[in-house]
């Protein structure tokens, strides 16, 4: 069984060997090896050759006849193959002879097509390059002529375009390495070009800002009363040309190759003030915008514009120390920032999104905030009206200008009304000191007139309503001193003064006619009042000059009516207007007057007192007989005194000269009474109460003639009264009915008071009362004197019964 399987196995090797390349015959082999029958392998191995070569013998044999004969045709066929062989080199060496001169034409022709075709590739590639060679010499003058934005332009065409389609060329590489060196040149110089222009702008704010200001004036003037159109102030000119070059502030070409710089206007006084875009050569920021945004670098751009905008407008608003000095301060302050304004809104709306709206408006708002803290702190240092006032109207025209430039200026204007409660205040120190000035260089006299014309001017300063006045012939004397009318000229120069500062502050006629009336109510109860108070308590002012103060304080307090129509027709509002404020001009004038008629009564009673120091009474003098008796020299002079200051009081308002007049009488029976009462005088005889009484007829003689008119029948014999029942309880000794009839309503001796009485009869008792001591122990009393001195003794008693009653 084994040796079938071995035989098997063995002839599926040989059949394997045969069909099996010789290359991959060894794993065969091997697996021969492998085995343990090799050597029976070995043994049809060799059998199997022996048949193959059998049958490679009788293959032979059989093509073995058709061989020979193929050979033998062979034969045949070489000595006719070698004359073909000679006939072919003959043929052969005929034709290189004859094919040499072609052979030198066709290398000829191939030189010549050789050529031909590396000039087409010449021309090929000239014409590729000769347009780079073009575009980089118009580079290169481009460069030299400084306009850089077409040379970045020609570089992108340069640099994308040509520089491809020429090739690799050597010059090309140049080219393509210069590229970003000539790139950063562009930039480089566009941005110092753009530096140039900040720092030109800056030094030329001034000039920007005070051609804009000029051109809102000339706008304002030109159409009062019409609104101004926004962003007028630019200049249509200028607005249109920008837009027009502007195509998308991307691309187009810049407006201008020109440098950066603030051009020269040498015509002050042209028909149209120049605008914006007439003064400044804006090319730098748009080539540099256009050349930025061609490198891809508009975002480093707008924020370094921005940053170095901001940086000046720190500077800009950065106001002087001595600002506050003069007006040319505050308008080379106020010219530099509208001039920075004025060139960021004419970038804003010639360029699109180099600066933004919200970004103008922050810096708007950066700078409202610093110029109202400086303007604040400056002008709280001014203490000059028409300073204050001038620079009011600039702050105006400020605040006009940026407002036709679309900025809101609201806190500019709520700050003029804080400054004009600063300028109220130094106009009340202004007009305070003019009211000084003309109440002392004041005569306090009237004002004597001798012609019509005289007459006239007054009354045109001062509103005089008085037909008896006008009656009279000339020369005359108006009432008032010159005090009225300049201080009346003054108070409407005040309330002029007033009005200048409300104009143009977009208020309401009732506002400013509120303003005013409060100014003017200030000035009346404040300031005038306290000059007027000023002139009355002075030194040394006279009883005619608090006379001839009650009549002017009198006239200005009757003209207050017209200050009223004058306020209502310079602001168009009439005076019933609800809620108008009313002016105090007739409280303040009232109380002046009230004041000085007290300084009268004060003064006046003083110089009584002078007088009254003069009184030497012999308060022991003997009795005389009253015929014998003369009025007092001091008295004489005091009454002289009277008369003579009474006369003057005649042109005096009301009831004062009768006031002063009952006054000046009480303050005499007063002291005179004191005189009498005063504890150093110890003792008073009888006699010096007859001299008493004769003074004090002198009195009632002055105060019967009636000094002031107005009085009714003895009503200034009132203030003497209390005195005269006390001397003539005394002169007459008429104690009696004193007593009989004291507390009854018609008792004869009714203002006489036990005190008093007892007082001085203790002074009369007390002389007596010594002399009876001397003569007691002599006893040489007469019957009369002791019944008086009972008498005495009973009054006194009963006095004072009367006294403890009254207490009781």
């Amino acid at each position: 069984m084994a040796s079938v399987e071995t035989a098997a196995e063995h002839e599926r090797i040989l059949r394997e060997i045969e069909s099996t390349d010789t290359n991959c015959i060894g794993p065969t082999l091997r697996s021969v090896y492998d085995g343990q029958e090799h050597g029976l392998f070995m043994e049809k191995l060799d059998a199997r050759i022996r048949n193959h070569d059998r049958e490679i013998e009788k293959m032979c044999n059989h093509h073995f006849q058709g061989f020979v004969d193929s050979i033998t045709e062979l034969l045949k066929v070489r000595g006719e193959a070698q004359k073909l062989k000679s006939q072919v080199i003959d043929t052969n060496v005929r034709l290189q002879e004859d094919g040499k001169s072609l052979v030198g034409s066709m290398e000829e022709l191939k030189k010549c097509r050789v050529q031909q075709r590396n000039i087409a590739t010449t021309v090929d590639k000239l014409t590729h390059c000769l347009p780079v060679l073009e575009m980089y010499s118009r580079l290169q003058e481009q460069m030299r002529a400084k306009r850089y934005y077409p040379a970045l332009r020609t570089l992108e065409q340069l640099e994308h375009t040509c520089l491809p389609r020429a090739g690799r060329y050597r010059f090309c590489t140049i080219m393509s390495e210069n590229i970003p060196k000539l790139r950063t040149q562009i930039r480089d110089t566009a941005m110092t070009q753009l530096r140039d222009f900040l720092e030109s702008i800056r030094k030329h704010s001034d000039k920007i800002g005070e051609t804009a200001i000029k051109q809102a004036q000339l706008q304002r003037s030109l159409d009062s009363g019409v609104t101004l159109q926004p962003r007028a102030l630019i200049g249509r000119r200028g607005r249109k040309e920008a837009a027009g070059t502007e195509s998308g502030g991307h691309g187009g070409s810049p407006i201008s190759e020109q440098d950066a710089g603030v051009l020269d206007v040498e015509d002050e006084e042209a028909e149209e003030v120049p605008g914006a875009q007439d003064l400044v050569d804006f090319s730098p920021v748009y080539r540099c915008l256009h050349i930025y945004s061609v490198l891809g670098l508009r975002d480093v751009f707008e924020n370094y514009y921005r940053k170095q905008r901001r940086k000046q407008a720190r500077l800009v608003l950065q106001p002087h120390s001595n600002m506050h000095e003069t007006l040319e301060g505050y308008r080379r302050y106020f010219n530099q920032i509208v001039g920075f304004f004025v060139v960021e809104d004419h970038v804003l709306h010639t360029t699109q999104g180099l600066v933004n709206r919200a970004y103008v408006e922050e810096l708007w708002e950066l700078a409202l905030s610093k110029i109202v803290a400086a303007l604040r702190t400056h002008s709280s240092y001014c203490d000059d009206p028409d300073l204050v006032l001038d620079l009011k109207n600039l702050i105006v025209l400020f605040a006009d200008t940026l407002q036709g430039y679309g900025f809101p200026v609201s806190q500019l204007f709520d700050m003029l009304l804080e400054i004009r409660e600063q300028y109220g205040e130094i106009l009340l120190k202004r007009w305070n000191v003019t009211f000084r000035q003309i109440l002392d260089q004041d005569n306090f006299s009237p004002i004597p007139v001798s012609t019509e014309q005289e007459y006239r001017q007054y009354t045109s300063q001062f509103p005089l309503q008085d037909p008896e006045l006008e009656k009279l012939p000339f020369p005359k004397k108006l009432p008032f001193s010159e005090f009225v009318p300049k201080a009346y000229c003054q108070i409407k120069e005040f309330i002029y003064a007033c009005l200048k500062y409300s104009e143009d502050l977009h208020l309401s006629s009732t506002e400013i006619d509120d303003m005013i009336r409060k100014s003017t109510n200030l000035l009346l109860t404040r300031t005038l009042s306290n000059c007027l108070q000023y002139a009355i308590k002075k030194k040394n002012v006279g009883l005619a000059e608090l006379v001839q103060v009650i009549i002017n304080t009198t006239h200005l307090e009757q003209s207050c009516h017209f200050l009223e129509e004058f306020i209502s027709n310079i602001t168009n509002v009439p005076p019933d207007t609800a809620n108008a404020t009313k002016l105090y001009g007739t409280s303040t004038f009232k109380d002046a007057r009230h004041a000085a008629e007290a300084e009268i009564y004060t003064s006046l009673n003083a110089k009584i007192d002078q007088f009254l120091q003069l009184a030497d009474y012999e308060w022991m003098s003997p009795a005389q007989a009253s015929g014998n008796l003369a009025t007092s020299d001091y008295l004489v002079d005091l009454i002289t005194f009277l008369k003579s200051t009474f006369s003057v009081f005649t042109n005096l308002p009301g009831k004062v000269a009768q006031t002063a007049c009952m006054s000046a009488c009480k303050h005499i029976a007063t002291s005179l009474m004191q005189l009498l009462l005063d504890p150093e005088v110890r003792q008073i005889s009888i006699g010096a109460l007859h001299q008493l009484n004769v003074d004090l007829k002198e009195c009632e003689s002055f105060a019967r003639a009636g000094p002031v008119a107005g009085f009714q029948g003895d009503t200034l014999l009132l203030a003497f009264s209390d005195l005269r029942q006390l001397l003539n309880l005394f002169t007459q000794w008429d104690w009696s009915t004193y007593l009989a009839d004291y507390g009854k309503p018609t008792c004869k001796y009714l203002r006489v008071n036990p005190h008093t009485a007892l007082a001085l009869l203790e002074k009369l008792f007390k002389p007596m009362k010594e002399t009876s001591r001397k003569n007691v122990v002599l006893a040489q009393f007469k019957k009369a004197d002791r019944d008086r001195q009972k008498l005495i003794d009973a009054v006194i008693k009963q006095l004072r019964n009367l006294i403890a009653q009254h207490h009781a």
